[in-house]
């Protein structure tokens, strides 16, 4: 699998990243055999995916100590992606994080550690300071950020802080920051790592209607403010997201392949995309993930699926929240 870049260093990641949430099982994901998320990571490290992302929100730990044990006799072959938690950009709560993912991941070095949210009761300066402690240490090869906004990324480099990558919600159902993020990424040489590829599923094809839709996934902003368990109290635009995966369903059944291998092979195309994270449970579900190495998209399919999913990326706007009316990306 041919490996990209990420940012401006010498670090290669596979265009496929594995995210390891699921590894945590818990009320997100069920019940999860620990087994079976070791043979993800090995099956992954054979196909040549090198990039693994976690984080210690990820059941308090339990898909960093999961990725250590899935990772003994490999940890060469592997790039380790996991975060700090916005509440633990202090430098004595990060130093401390640090060392516990070290810990549970069974390593001396975590290749790129990133902020999960931003922290702005925490001065920049502060948290950046105990980072590049971590650097000189040999404990963190390289800093990312996680969520970021352009008044957030120009302020976090203006205060000297590494930033080698931007993970973000980005898919054909959410646009958003193609508006202002995608560019300033540009500037700055910095790499998008997009999360919710699939948007919980919903580009996999296989719900056809709103109604459909699990109470527990239908909740982001593109389902109605009045539905369960939904937070944003917008109106939503329900009926755009549907005749969008109406529209990429056509399009793969043409292509003759999957409405998700579709829909990823076109997201890794994108401007500043280094690498797509998208979870799997079991070697099943990587394999499915990895097909979209197969598709092809060239510069007329690119502008189909834009112009199928132009209305929905105009409906929800720049904000790149997929859960929250307030744009928490500043």
């Amino acid at each position: 699998m041919k490996k990209r870049l990420l940012g401006n260093t010498k670090l290669e990641v596979s265009p496929l990243a594995v995210g390891c949430w699921a590894f945590a099982g818990g009320a997100n994901w069920g019940d999860q055999d620990e087994r079976k998320s070791v043979a993800v990571v090995h099956a992954a490290l054979d196909q040549g995916i090198n990039l693994f992302d976690t984080a210690p929100g990820y059941g308090n730990g339990e898909s960093e100590r999961v990725l250590g044990i899935a990772l003994k006799g490999r940890r060469d072959q592997a790039i380790i992606a996991t975060k700090i938690k916005d509440i633990e950009l202090d430098a004595i709560s990060l130093r401390a994080s640090c060392e516990k993912s070290l810990s549970l991941l069974q390593t001396d070095t975590i290749d790129l550690l990133q902020i999960h949210w931003a922290n702005r009761a925490v001065p920049f300066t502060e948290t950046i300071g105990a980072l590049e402690a971590l650097k000189k240490e040999g404990k963190v090869r390289h800093v990312g950020v996680c969520n970021f906004g352009i008044g957030d990324m120009e302020e976090w480099s203006a205060s000297g802080g590494e930033m080698i990558s931007n993970q973000l919600p980005y898919s054909l159902l959410s646009r958003a920051i193609e508006y202002d993020i995608i560019p300033e990424c540009e500037k700055r040489e910095v790499s998008v790592l997009p999360y919710s590829p699939l948007l919980q599923g919903l580009l996999t094809g296989k719900f056809a209607t709103a109604d459909s839709v699990p109470e527990g996934r239908a909740r982001s902003r593109h389902f109605s403010g009045d539905r369960e368990q939904a937070r944003h109290g917008e109106a939503g635009c329900e009926k755009e997201t549907f005749e969008t995966i109406a529209a990429v369903v056509r399009i793969a059944a043409e292509l003759g392949v999957s409405p998700a291998a579709l829909s990823l092979a076109w997201l890794v195309k994108q401007s500043k995309v280094a690498s797509v994270i998208a979870g799997a449970r079991d070697v099943e579900q990587l394999t499915e993930n990895a097909c979209f190495m197969e598709v092809s998209i060239d510069s007329e399919i690119d502008s189909r699926l834009r112009a199928a999913s132009d209305a929905v990326m105009k409906k929800l706007g720049n904000n790149p929240d997929l859960w929250n009316a307030v744009n928490r990306f500043r």
